[in-house]
Protein backbone atom coordinates (compact mmCIF):
# COMPACT_ATOMS: atom_id res chain seq x y z
CA UNK A 1 0.00 0.00 0.00
CA UNK A 2 1.44 3.34 -0.96
CA UNK A 3 1.95 6.23 1.45
CA UNK A 4 3.66 9.18 2.45
CA UNK A 5 6.78 9.19 4.27
CA UNK A 6 9.09 11.95 6.05
CA UNK A 7 12.31 9.56 5.54
CA UNK A 8 15.53 10.40 7.14
CA UNK A 9 18.37 10.24 5.04
CA UNK A 10 20.89 7.79 6.90
CA UNK A 11 23.51 8.91 3.84
CA UNK A 12 24.27 9.89 0.50
CA UNK A 13 27.48 10.11 -1.75
CA UNK A 14 28.29 9.73 -5.12
CA UNK A 15 29.33 6.29 -6.67
CA UNK A 16 30.09 7.20 -10.17
CA UNK A 17 30.02 10.42 -12.15
CA UNK A 18 26.77 11.64 -11.21
CA UNK A 19 25.25 8.76 -9.78
CA UNK A 20 24.20 9.18 -6.20
CA UNK A 21 23.35 6.43 -3.49
CA UNK A 22 21.07 7.49 -0.99
CA UNK A 23 20.35 5.61 1.91
CA UNK A 24 16.85 6.00 3.58
CA UNK A 25 14.91 5.20 6.90
CA UNK A 26 11.37 5.77 7.21
CA UNK A 27 7.82 3.36 8.08
CA UNK A 28 7.45 2.89 3.69
CA UNK A 29 9.95 0.56 3.78
CA UNK A 30 8.08 -2.19 5.32
CA UNK A 31 4.94 -1.43 2.68
CA UNK A 32 7.78 -2.12 -0.43
CA UNK A 33 6.17 -6.23 -2.01
CA UNK A 34 8.51 -6.50 -5.15
CA UNK A 35 11.67 -5.70 -6.27
CA UNK A 36 11.41 -3.13 -9.48
CA UNK A 37 8.80 -0.57 -7.18
CA UNK A 38 9.84 3.16 -6.77
CA UNK A 39 9.25 5.69 -4.97
CA UNK A 40 8.05 9.68 -6.23
CA UNK A 41 10.51 11.92 -4.04
CA UNK A 42 9.70 15.61 -3.42
CA UNK A 43 12.68 17.50 -5.19
CA UNK A 44 12.31 21.11 -3.38
CA UNK A 45 10.78 23.21 -0.58
CA UNK A 46 8.09 24.87 -2.07
CA UNK A 47 6.71 24.21 -5.33
CA UNK A 48 9.78 24.67 -8.16
CA UNK A 49 10.23 22.40 -9.21
CA UNK A 50 6.58 21.50 -8.97
CA UNK A 51 7.16 16.88 -9.48
CA UNK A 52 8.42 14.78 -7.69
CA UNK A 53 10.96 13.09 -9.46
CA UNK A 54 10.88 8.87 -9.67
CA UNK A 55 13.26 7.40 -8.24
CA UNK A 56 14.40 3.51 -8.25
CA UNK A 57 15.00 1.41 -5.42
CA UNK A 58 18.47 -0.85 -5.06
CA UNK A 59 17.91 -2.47 -1.65
CA UNK A 60 15.46 -2.96 0.89
CA UNK A 61 16.33 -3.94 4.71
CA UNK A 62 12.99 -4.92 6.64
CA UNK A 63 13.88 -5.34 9.63
CA UNK A 64 15.77 -2.01 10.35
CA UNK A 65 13.33 -0.10 7.43
CA UNK A 66 16.01 1.19 5.46
CA UNK A 67 16.14 1.28 1.37
CA UNK A 68 18.83 2.28 -0.64
CA UNK A 69 18.35 4.04 -3.69
CA UNK A 70 20.35 5.12 -6.99
CA UNK A 71 19.83 7.66 -8.95
CA UNK A 72 21.81 10.27 -11.72
CA UNK A 73 21.29 13.89 -11.54
CA UNK A 74 19.87 15.25 -14.55
CA UNK A 75 17.94 18.12 -14.05
CA UNK A 76 17.55 20.89 -11.13
CA UNK A 77 15.41 18.39 -9.54
CA UNK A 78 18.04 15.70 -9.08
CA UNK A 79 20.64 18.36 -8.36
CA UNK A 80 18.87 19.64 -5.49
CA UNK A 81 18.64 16.05 -4.34
CA UNK A 82 22.07 15.24 -4.18
CA UNK A 83 23.13 17.90 -2.06
CA UNK A 84 20.97 16.91 0.80
CA UNK A 85 22.94 15.66 3.75
CA UNK A 86 22.81 13.32 6.50
CA UNK A 87 20.18 13.83 9.69
CA UNK A 88 18.11 15.93 6.97
CA UNK A 89 14.97 14.59 5.78
CA UNK A 90 13.07 13.52 2.39
CA UNK A 91 8.58 13.57 1.33
CA UNK A 92 8.51 10.17 0.06
CA UNK A 93 5.83 8.56 -1.98
CA UNK A 94 5.49 5.41 -2.47
CA UNK A 95 5.99 2.02 -3.14
CA UNK A 96 4.36 2.67 -6.53
CA UNK A 97 3.95 0.54 -9.57
CA UNK A 98 3.94 -3.54 -9.79
CA UNK A 99 7.44 -5.18 -9.90
CA UNK A 100 9.75 -8.31 -10.63
CA UNK A 101 7.61 -11.54 -9.95
CA UNK A 102 10.40 -13.66 -7.94
CA UNK A 103 7.94 -16.76 -7.85
CA UNK A 104 10.62 -19.81 -9.68
CA UNK A 105 11.29 -23.46 -8.58
CA UNK A 106 14.57 -23.84 -6.97
CA UNK A 107 17.55 -25.06 -8.63
CA UNK A 108 16.05 -22.54 -11.97
CA UNK A 109 18.54 -20.24 -13.75
CA UNK A 110 17.80 -16.16 -14.41
CA UNK A 111 19.43 -13.94 -16.67
CA UNK A 112 19.34 -9.99 -15.16
CA UNK A 113 20.27 -7.38 -18.02
CA UNK A 114 20.71 -4.39 -17.04
CA UNK A 115 21.70 -0.78 -18.50
CA UNK A 116 23.21 2.63 -16.98
CA UNK A 117 20.60 3.86 -14.57
CA UNK A 118 18.57 0.69 -15.37
CA UNK A 119 20.98 -1.35 -13.43
CA UNK A 120 19.79 -0.36 -9.54
CA UNK A 121 16.50 -2.35 -9.30
CA UNK A 122 18.10 -5.49 -10.35
CA UNK A 123 20.17 -5.52 -7.48
CA UNK A 124 17.45 -6.78 -4.76
CA UNK A 125 16.18 -9.12 -7.10
CA UNK A 126 18.77 -10.48 -7.48
CA UNK A 127 18.85 -10.64 -3.73
CA UNK A 128 15.53 -12.29 -3.43
CA UNK A 129 16.42 -14.95 -6.37
CA UNK A 130 19.30 -16.16 -4.58
CA UNK A 131 17.51 -16.65 -1.69
CA UNK A 132 14.94 -18.61 -3.23
CA UNK A 133 17.75 -20.73 -4.67
CA UNK A 134 17.92 -19.25 -7.98
CA UNK A 135 21.13 -19.19 -10.00
CA UNK A 136 21.85 -15.92 -11.06
CA UNK A 137 23.24 -14.77 -14.00
CA UNK A 138 24.04 -10.38 -14.21
CA UNK A 139 25.02 -9.28 -17.77
CA UNK A 140 25.51 -4.88 -16.91
CA UNK A 141 26.04 -2.22 -19.46
CA UNK A 142 27.49 1.18 -18.87
CA UNK A 143 28.94 3.96 -21.50
CA UNK A 144 32.29 4.04 -19.57
CA UNK A 145 34.27 3.68 -17.04
CA UNK A 146 33.17 7.04 -14.93
CA UNK A 147 29.88 5.49 -15.29
CA UNK A 148 30.38 1.70 -13.54
CA UNK A 149 28.53 1.16 -10.48
CA UNK A 150 27.89 -1.88 -8.05
CA UNK A 151 30.22 -4.56 -10.15
CA UNK A 152 31.62 -5.78 -6.77
CA UNK A 153 28.28 -5.98 -5.33
CA UNK A 154 26.67 -8.21 -8.40
CA UNK A 155 29.60 -10.45 -8.38
CA UNK A 156 29.15 -11.55 -4.98
CA UNK A 157 26.04 -12.50 -5.66
CA UNK A 158 26.45 -14.55 -9.15
CA UNK A 159 28.42 -14.50 -12.46
CA UNK A 160 28.66 -11.22 -13.98
CA UNK A 161 29.55 -9.53 -17.04
CA UNK A 162 30.09 -6.17 -17.79
CA UNK A 163 30.72 -4.17 -21.20
CA UNK A 164 30.90 -0.04 -21.92
CA UNK A 165 30.39 1.53 -25.04
CA UNK A 166 33.62 2.41 -25.12
CA UNK A 167 35.63 -0.37 -24.05
CA UNK A 168 37.59 1.64 -20.81
CA UNK A 169 35.89 -1.07 -18.41
CA UNK A 170 35.35 -4.60 -18.92
CA UNK A 171 34.58 -5.61 -22.59
CA UNK A 172 33.75 -2.95 -25.48
CA UNK A 173 30.37 -3.47 -26.88
CA UNK A 174 26.67 -3.83 -25.38
CA UNK A 175 25.17 -6.27 -23.53
CA UNK A 176 23.59 -8.11 -26.64
CA UNK A 177 27.41 -8.59 -27.70
CA UNK A 178 27.71 -10.70 -23.94
CA UNK A 179 24.49 -12.57 -25.02
CA UNK A 180 25.77 -13.33 -28.76
CA UNK A 181 29.44 -14.54 -27.42
CA UNK A 182 28.17 -16.63 -24.33
CA UNK A 183 25.01 -18.04 -25.42
CA UNK A 184 23.21 -18.23 -21.78
CA UNK A 185 21.46 -20.95 -20.72
CA UNK A 186 18.68 -19.74 -18.54
CA UNK A 187 14.59 -19.66 -17.86
CA UNK A 188 13.55 -16.40 -17.24
CA UNK A 189 15.05 -12.92 -18.39
CA UNK A 190 15.17 -9.71 -16.40
CA UNK A 191 16.12 -6.58 -17.59
CA UNK A 192 16.10 -2.76 -17.00
CA UNK A 193 17.26 -0.18 -19.16
CA UNK A 194 16.54 2.10 -22.52
CA UNK A 195 14.60 1.19 -24.60
CA UNK A 196 16.40 0.07 -27.20
CA UNK A 197 18.30 -2.42 -25.37
CA UNK A 198 14.57 -4.11 -24.03
CA UNK A 199 13.70 -3.91 -27.44
CA UNK A 200 16.42 -5.59 -28.79
CA UNK A 201 16.25 -8.50 -26.15
CA UNK A 202 12.29 -8.76 -26.51
CA UNK A 203 13.35 -9.25 -30.67
CA UNK A 204 15.77 -11.94 -29.48
CA UNK A 205 13.90 -14.06 -26.84
CA UNK A 206 10.73 -14.60 -28.49
CA UNK A 207 9.76 -18.15 -27.12
CA UNK A 208 11.35 -16.96 -23.38
CA UNK A 209 10.12 -15.97 -20.45
CA UNK A 210 11.17 -12.14 -20.16
CA UNK A 211 10.19 -9.56 -18.27
CA UNK A 212 11.04 -5.76 -19.04
CA UNK A 213 11.27 -2.48 -16.55
CA UNK A 214 11.05 0.59 -18.84
CA UNK A 215 12.16 3.80 -17.60
CA UNK A 216 9.82 6.47 -18.37
CA UNK A 217 9.48 10.14 -17.47
CA UNK A 218 6.08 10.83 -14.89
CA UNK A 219 4.06 13.13 -13.62
CA UNK A 220 1.76 12.16 -11.23
CA UNK A 221 3.34 8.30 -10.37
CA UNK A 222 0.17 6.88 -9.39
CA UNK A 223 -1.86 6.63 -12.59
CA UNK A 224 -4.29 9.77 -12.54
CA UNK A 225 -2.18 12.10 -15.12
CA UNK A 226 -2.42 9.78 -18.65
CA UNK A 227 1.57 11.05 -18.93
CA UNK A 228 3.02 7.57 -18.95
CA UNK A 229 1.04 5.21 -21.19
CA UNK A 230 1.97 2.62 -23.69
CA UNK A 231 -0.52 0.71 -26.38
CA UNK A 232 -0.65 -2.36 -25.64
CA UNK A 233 0.50 -5.03 -28.85
CA UNK A 234 -3.05 -7.00 -28.35
CA UNK A 235 -5.46 -5.49 -30.29
CA UNK A 236 -8.09 -7.53 -28.41
CA UNK A 237 -7.25 -6.01 -25.31
CA UNK A 238 -10.67 -3.64 -24.24
CA UNK A 239 -8.57 -1.23 -22.70
CA UNK A 240 -5.85 -1.09 -25.36
CA UNK A 241 -3.29 1.17 -22.99
CA UNK A 242 -1.11 0.07 -19.95
CA UNK A 243 0.64 3.05 -17.64
CA UNK A 244 4.02 2.77 -16.86
CA UNK A 245 4.03 4.38 -13.33
CA UNK A 246 0.81 2.33 -12.24
CA UNK A 247 0.51 -1.14 -14.68
CA UNK A 248 3.95 -1.27 -14.42
CA UNK A 249 6.67 0.05 -14.90
CA UNK A 250 7.30 -4.08 -15.22
CA UNK A 251 5.10 -5.77 -17.80
CA UNK A 252 5.71 -9.61 -19.64
CA UNK A 253 7.50 -9.06 -22.71
CA UNK A 254 4.63 -8.53 -25.88
CA UNK A 255 2.59 -6.85 -23.21
CA UNK A 256 3.01 -3.32 -24.28
CA UNK A 257 4.79 -1.76 -27.68
CA UNK A 258 8.40 -0.59 -27.29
Amino acid sequence: MKKIDEMKIVSQKEIAKNIFQLILQGKLVSEIERPGQFVHMKVGEGIDPLLRRPISICEIDRENQIMTCIYRTEGKGTTWLSKKQQGEYINVLGPLGNGFPVQMKSGKVALLIGGGIGVPPLYELSKQLRNRDIQVIHVLGFRTKSAVFLTEEFQRLGDTYIVTDDGSYGEKGFVTDVLKQQNFDFDRLYACGPTPMLKALEQKFPEKEVYLSLEERMSCGIGACFACIRPTKDREDKKGYRKICSDGPVFQAGEVIL
